[in-house]
C-alpha cells in the first residue's frame, strides 16, 4: 500500500514526514474520562445487569410482577418493612385531608365543606387514601374507580372502589384498529395521554379465575397514582424495590443469629476424648447422645473431657448491622433511622429535628401530589353530582373556578412552648397569619376563632375570672414556665 508524506509542520518550524496509510484511518484507544466507564473485569461484574431498555419495556408485565409479589411477601413477613409502609400511610394520610373553600361567600364555604365532609367520612374516604398510599409503596401503583353507590347514606351517591395493580391489564384480543397505542392495560391517544383502562372483571390470583375477561372503562373514571422516576414511564414498581434484597439480608441475618444460639443452647455437653484411636475401653460412638439427670455428679469415661459449646455472635456486631441495614433500607422512603426502627435511643433532640425535617419535607411533597392526581378528580366528581342534588349545594354555585385548598394533619413539635413562642413573634412582626400557624397544624383557623369566641363569651355570661399572668401557681401546680402549652394534636396554640 502507497505511503503519502504530511505537510504538517513539526515543534521546530521545519516540516517533517508523518507515515500514514492512504485509505486507511488509524485510530487510537479510546480513553474513557469517568472512572465508572471504564470496562474491565471488575465493573463488567459490577454492571453486568444493566441494559439500555426504554421505561415501558424496563417495567412490563412480568418484572411488575415478580417485583410486586415479592414486595408483598416481605411486607407480610418482615416485621419492619410492615411498620415501615404503615407508618408512612399514617404520617401521609393521617385522618384525612380536610376541604377549605376559599370564595367570598362564607355561607356557600360552609355548606360546600360540610357536604363533602359527610359524604367523606360515608365512603371512609380517609382509609381508602391510607390503603391506595400503602399499595403505592409496596405494589407501586395504586388504581381507584369513581363508580356509583346507590347503598350510601348520603344524598350523593358517588363511590371511590379500590382495585389492584394486576386487574388493570391488557386484554387478551387485539385492541381496536383506531387505537394509537395501548401498552400494560391502558390505550393513549395520539398525545400520549390515557384515554381508557382496561379492567378484568376478577381478579387474576383468585382461585377459581381462569383467564378473567375485562372491559375498557374511561380514564375519566379511573385515577392511577404512581411514582414516575423515568420520562415515558406509564406503570409504577414498588417504592421499596431497592431494599428488597436488605430486607431478605435482615431476615436470614437474624435467623442465623438466633439459629447459632439455638444450635449451642441444644449442646449442653460435649465429650472430647484424649485417647488415641481406637484404644478406649468404652464403647462410645462418635457423635452418640447421652441422657443428662438434674443435679447429679458422674464419672465421665476413660480419656474424655467434657465442655459446653459457645455461640461466637457477638451481641454489639448484631445491633450495629441491624442499625447501619435498617438505615440503608429507609434511605429509599426518605424516612430517618428512628422512624423506621421505632426506637430514638441514639438521638439527641437536634439530629431527631433534623432527620425529621427532610422526611416531612418529602411527606409535604407527596401530598401536593395526592392532591393533583387524586384529591383533585375526587373533588371534581363530588361536585359534579353535588350540584345536581336538590338544596344540596347554593344554586349559583360556579365549580369551575372554585379556589379551595386542603388541610392535613401536622407534626407534633417536640417543644410546644418553643414553637408558640416562635408563632408569637412573627405575628407582632406581621410575617405570618393565623391561617398560616393553623394549616400548618392541619386545621382551619376561622372555625377554631369562632369556637374560641364562644368560650370567651361564655366565660363572660358565667363570671370565670381569667388567670391573671405572672402569679404563682398552687404549691401542687407546677410553675407556669414548666407546664405544657395547650396544644391541638400535640402543638402549640396561639389564640392572641
Amino acid at each position: 500500500m502507497p505511503l503519502v508524506q504530511s505537510k504538517i509542520l513539526g515543534p521546530d518550524g521545519r516540516p517533517f514526514v508523518r507515515q500514514q496509510r492512504d485509505r486507511v484511518l488509524m485510530r487510537r484507544p479510546i480513553r474513557s474520562t469517568y472512572d465508572a466507564a471504564v470496562s474491565n473485569d471488575d465493573t463488567r461484574r459490577h454492571w453486568a445487569n444493566s441494559d439500555a431498555l426504554s421505561a415501558r419495556s424496563a417495567n412490563s408485565t412480568d418484572v411488575r410482577t415478580r417485583l410486586r409479589n415479592r414486595s408483598r411477601y416481605e411486607r407480610a413477613n418482615n416485621s419492619y418493612c410492615s411498620g415501615m409502609v404503615l407508618t408512612l400511610a399514617n404520617d401521609l394520610i393521617g385522618t384525612g385531608p380536610r376541604l377549605q373553600l376559599q370564595t367570598e361567600a362564607a355561607e356557600t364555604n360552609r355548606k360546600v365543606e360540610r357536604a363533602f365532609g359527610e359524604w367523606a367520612k360515608a365512603i371512609h374516604l380517609a382509609d381508602k387514601l391510607r390503603t391506595m398510599k400503602q399499595a403505592k409503596t409496596v405494589d407501586g401503583e395504586a388504581f381507584a374507580l369513581l363508580t356509583t353507590n346507590d347503598s350510601l347514606p348520603t344524598s350523593v351517591k358517588l363511590d371511590v372502589r379500590l382495585i389492584e395493580a394486576e386487574m388493570v391489564a391488557d386484554p387478551w384480543s387485539m385492541a381496536p384498529p383506531d387505537t394509537t397505542d395501548v401498552a400494560e392495560g391502558i390505550r393513549f391517544d395520539s398525545d400520549g395521554n390515557p384515554v381508557a383502562y382496561h379492567i378484568l372483571d376478577e381478579h387474576p390470583g383468585d382461585t377459581f379465575t381462569f383467564g378473567s375477561a375485562g372491559k375498557w372503562t374511561a380514564a375519566r373514571s379511573v385515577i392511577h397514582w404512581f411514582r414516575a422516576d423515568r420520562p415515558g414511564q406509564i406503570r409504577g414498581i414498588p417504592e421499596i424495590t431497592p431494599a428488597l434484597p436488605l430486607f431478605a439480608q435482615l431476615r436470614r441475618y437474624t435467623l442465623a443469629v438466633i439459629a447459632a444460639a439455638e444450635t449451642a443452647a441444644d449442646f449442653a455437653v460435649l465429650l472430647e476424648s484424649t485417647m488415641p484411636p481406637d484404644t478406649s475401653d468404652e464403647e462410645i460412638t462418635a457423635f452418640d447422645t447421652q441422657e443428662i439427670e438434674h443435679r447429679l455428679m458422674t464419672a465421665l469415661p476413660t480419656g474424655y473431657k467434657a465442655s459446653q459449646l459457645k455461640a461466637e455472635q457477638p451481641a454489639q456486631s448484631y445491633e450495629m448491622f441491624k442499625h447501619e441495614i435498617l438505615n440503608e433500607i429507609a434511605r429509599c422512603l426518605n424516612m430517618p433511622f428512628n422512624v423506621a426502627a421505632g426506637n430514638s435511643a441514639s438521638y439527641n433532640y437536634a439530629s431527631g429535628r433534623l432527620d425529621h425535617q427532610v422526611y416531612h419535607r418529602s411527606i409535604y411533597v407527596e401530598r401536593a401530589d395526592n392532591e393533583l392526581v387524586v384529591l383533585a378528580r375526587v373533588l371534581g366528581a363530588f361536585l359534579e353530582e353535588a350540584v345536581n342534588v336538590p338544596e344540596l349545594l347554593p344554586s349559583d354555585l360556579s365549580i369551575v373556578d372554585l379556589l379551595y385548598r386542603w388541610y392535613w394533619d401536622g407534626f407534633q413539635h417536640v417543644d410546644p412552648v418553643k414553637e408558640a413562642t416562635a408563632n408569637q413573634i412573627l405575628l407582632d412582626k406581621n410575617m405570618t397569619t393565623l391561617a398560616a400557624i393553623y394549616a400548618e397544624d392541619g386545621e382551619d383557623w376561622e372555625p377554631a376563632l369562632r369556637q374560641r369566641a364562644k368560650e370567651k363569651q361564655l366565660e363572660r355570661e358565667l363570671k370565670v375570672e381569667p388567670a391573671v399572668k405572672g402569679a404563682a401557681p398552687p404549691a401542687d401546680q407546677p410553675a407556669e414556665e414548666d407546664m405544657p402549652m395547650p396544644s391541638r394534636n400535640g402543638r402549640a396554640l396561639y389564640h392572641g
